[in-house]
């Protein structure tokens, strides 16, 4: 009886995936190339070098691909070596419900008959081969390894040193004190808008990033003095690459999570052929919030999807050619006059108004790609892509009685509409040529052709209910054109350098930068460690909405010419890696900002406080560009790479970030914190090669917000919290503190994965403060200002399948 129960038990767990005897294994392919020209390299060196027990390698084909048969479950590391290349060691997660299909690139050693180094992909070497310093590569692990990353990689990159979130229930970052305004993302060469659900015109984030990492491969993140080929920007740049769908086996995934349910599809098109595609549809879930009663910021429910897509052909003549595309809508209601509970406070909207607000944004490209030898690569994109918010709101008038709130007797009426698009049509081409072993020549350039529409309503006074000013009434086509030449010499593999130059002109306000210089040089003291500089001039445009704001009674934009914002970045890095297991980094930086735009009239406005929350600006002073401003700081990273079923890092920066407004008095800008520091830590348990936990915390203490005096009549009269140019920033609010943990329980069966996992953000449910808002009550003997929160404590789960 006992061996019949026995053999139904392992019956049924065979039936269901969970094979307990036969061992479990997975195939590792990909292709090697070439960093610089992309050019396929045939009989690289391929080897399994993580288990000891077995020989498991092979050479690439003429077209630079392999393929590792019987790769064992789990973290594996895999050798790269090739002739008159750097031997590269990378790591890879290995799991039984898809293939580990890797695209690795090698680079060419300088000299002749010398022991090449060994790089490991610990050290994240990054994308582009023209970055020197202030540059790191992140993968689509990193955004779901790390607690409170939520798969999004602007929250993954605020675990780098120096980076911050600006509000916990958005992805806006902040990098060395600069406004999340500079940040721009790019996919495949081409800029595009900004990529989230519920974004505001001008601003860089939202609380949900349209971005599935899912569609993601290894991308690079830039945060100073970064190379030619990047303009329009004084802060950061995310360059996103796409991942191609597996090309010779069918894969899905589907999960379901609280943030959403997604369905993940990609394989060829047709057995053995090259060609692939890559689909991924999400729909929000966060109802479920409401239903088991957790605080995600707001009563309302926010309610999203989005979906992505890739298609790769590769041609006979070795180019290559690749349809993409993302796209997503987003609305919430979020309805004041139905509250009753006088303790709520809407971290997404305002606290005295119904407000309906509906988001969308789509682009999608086609890239051509040709290496044409062993020394010329060819590269151009041409995208098309529209974005469009839409918002209406209708005051509400309300008093507190009996200890809740009631809306008063024709309290509700319409306060504002507005309804802003944007078309945009790009082109990014690129040519990468080598001379010899020494030396590489990049050029390219970027247009970018844009469509705006701004239409935007007020109602003037509360008496009259009908009599509206028109803020913004426009249409208008514009250019951004940008181009660059970047140059590479290694005067040996030791000491290399890059040097560039970059120019852009925008037609909107006929602005030129002609000459942007950028410079970057490293130089490899031993095999353990390096020192580097760089520097560089950068511009940006300012929101193009705040061109054409109208002041009350005009019809003509009065800042329709505001020019470039410059920004020039001095960054000197050391970096050592102690052991196989120990790697440090330290960077200094200093950054001098110009031509910021003031207002005329003696204040302490300066846009370079704009950017983050859910706030537009409105302009209606005359705008010129003679402010300045200047961050300096120093950042370190210490990090324990994973090994021994463990890695842990510690970020941190200590920083200053100051400016000057058109009344000539230097103060802190709005994200002037003085410090950030994060410690994250995770372990993997292993139970056996199909079962593992793996644990992951974090904890983050940062400076707190600023803020200054409040200007009550001036605040009374725009409805929203306004401070007093005296002693604007002064102050602080108390430090900010949150700790994330994250588990996830994996189980590898014969040809399909099942993970578990729960995110919980803010444990300790910290009531971090995130400025104060305006709350004004008819006859409520309450004050109308109150401390606004970031968000409290926030379990996040998902269950995931593979096969």
């Amino acid at each position: 009886m006992k061996n019949y129960f026995l053999t139904l038990i392992l019956s049924a767990l065979t039936l269901f995936g969970f094979n307990v005897f036969a061992q479990v294994t997975q195939t590792v392919r990909g292709t090697v190339v070439d960093n610089e020209s992309k050019f396929p390299l045939p009989g690289v060196s391929v080897l399994l070098i993580s288990d000891t027990t077995k020989t498991i390698g092979a050479a690439t084909a003429v077209n630079g691909q392999f393929k590792l048969e019987g790769v064992p479950l789990g973290r594996q590391q895999i050798k790269i070596s090739y002739i008159g290349y750097n031997t590269q060691v990378i790591t890879v997660q290995v799991i039984s419900g898809k293939e580990s299909v890797l695209n690795i690139e090698i680079e060419e050693s300088s000299e002749l008959m010398q022991e090449f180094k060994v790089v490991a992909n610990e050290n994240k070497e990054v994308n582009n081969e023209m970055a020197i310093v202030s540059a790191q590569q992140f993968s689509v692990e990193e955004t779901e390894r790390y607690a409170g990353s939520r798969g999004d990689p602007a929250r993954m990159a605020s675990n780098f040193a120096g980076i911050q979130g600006s509000d916990d229930s958005r992805n806006d970052i902040v990098i060395r004190g600069n406004s999340p305004l500079g940040v721009v993302y790019r996919i495949e060469g081409v800029d595009i808008p900004n990529p989230s659900h519920f974004a505001i015109t001008g601003s860089s984030g939202g609380p949900t990033s349209m971005l599935n990492n899912k569609l993601l491969a290894n991308s690079d993140f830039f945060t100073g003095a970064f190379p030619a080929e990047y303009g329009n920007s004084v802060s950061g740049i995310f360059d996103l690459r796409l991942r191609n769908g597996n090309n010779q086996t069918r894969e899905h995934q589907v999960q379901f999570g609280v943030l959403g349910a997604e369905i993940l599809a990609e394989g060829p098109f047709k057995k053995g052929k090259n060609a692939s595609y890559l689909l991924i549809y999400r729909y929000s879930t966060l109802k479920m919030f409401q239903a088991i009663g957790i605080d995600i910021g707001t009563t309302a429910v926010p309610q999203y999807q989005d979906l992505s897509f890739k298609m790769n052909f590769p041609l006979k003549d070795g180019s290559n050619i690749a349809l993409w595309g993302i796209g997503g809508n987003s609305k919430i209601d979020i309805m004041v006059s139905t509250q009753k509970d006088t303790s709520i406070i809407d971290l997404y909207g305002e606290n005295d108004r119904d407000q309906y607000f509906r988001t969308s944004m789509a682009v999608g490209g086609i890239t051509y790609s040709k290496a044409f030898n062993e020394d010329t690569y060819f590269k151009s994109t041409v995208s098309g892509s529209r974005d469009m918010q839409r918002s209406t709101h209708n005051l509400v008038n309300r008093s507190i009685i009996n200890g809740q709130f009631e809306v008063d007797d024709d309290g509700i009426y319409n306060l504002m509409d507005y309804y802003y698009e944007n078309y945009r049509i790009s082109n990014s081409s690129s040519l990468n040529r080598k001379f010899g072993k020494k030396n590489v020549l990049k050029i390219g350039y970027n247009i970018d052709y844009f469509i705006a529409s701004y239409q935007d309503s007020i109602l003037k006074n509360d008496t009259i209910r009908n009599d509206y000013r028109v803020r913004w009434n426009t249409q208008e086509n514009f250019v951004l054109a940008q181009g660059y030449v970047q140059w590479k010499h290694k005067f040996s593999d030791k000491l290399v350098m890059t040097t560039g130059l970059h120019a852009q002109h925008l037609s909107l306000s006929n602005a030129t930068s002609l000459f942007e210089p950028r410079f970057g040089i490293k130089y490899t003291l031993n095999p353990k460690s390096d020192i580097a500089f760089g520097a560089g001039r950068h511009s940006q445009s300012q929101p193009y909405y705040n061109h054409f704001y109208l002041r009350e009674g005009n019809t003509v934009p009065h800042n329709k010419q505001m020019g470039f914002t410059y920004s020039n970045h001095l960054v000197l890095s050391y970096s050592r890696r102690w052991s196989k297991k120990i790697g440090t980094k330290i960077e200094t930086y200093y950054q001098n900002l110009t031509n910021i735009p003031i207002e005329q009239s003696p204040s302490a406005f300066s846009l370079i406080n704009q950017g983050s929350g859910f706030a537009r600006f409105f302009p209606d002073s005359v705008l010129v560009n003679e402010g300045t401003g200047y961050n300096f700081g120093v950042e370190f990273t210490v990090e324990k790479y994973f090994s021994d079923g463990w890695h842990g890092m510690i970020t941190g920066a200590i920083f200053e970030s100051k400016y000057k407004g058109s009344d000539g008095i230097e103060r802190n800008t709005d994200y002037n914190g003085n410090y950030a520091a994060n410690l994250l830590v995770g372990k993997e348990f292993k139970f056996n090669e199909k079962h593992s936990l793996l644990i992951g915390g974090k904890v983050t203490i940062a400076g707190g917000k600023r803020y200054g005096l409040i200007d009550t009549l001036r605040t009374q009269n725009q409805r929203e919290i306004v401070f007093q140019d005296t002693q604007y920033n002064e102050f602080q609010f108390q430090n900010y503190f949150r700790t994330d943990i994250k588990f996830t329980y994996r189980i590898n069966a014969k040809k399909v994965t099942h993970e578990i996992s729960l995110d919980i953000v803010n444990v300790t449910d910290r009531q971090n403060i995130l400025g104060i808002t305006y709350v004004p009550l008819d006859g409520a003997g309450v004050s109308p200002f109150r401390e606004n929160y970031q968000l409290g404590f926030l379990p996040i789960f998902f269950y995931r399948v593979d096969f």
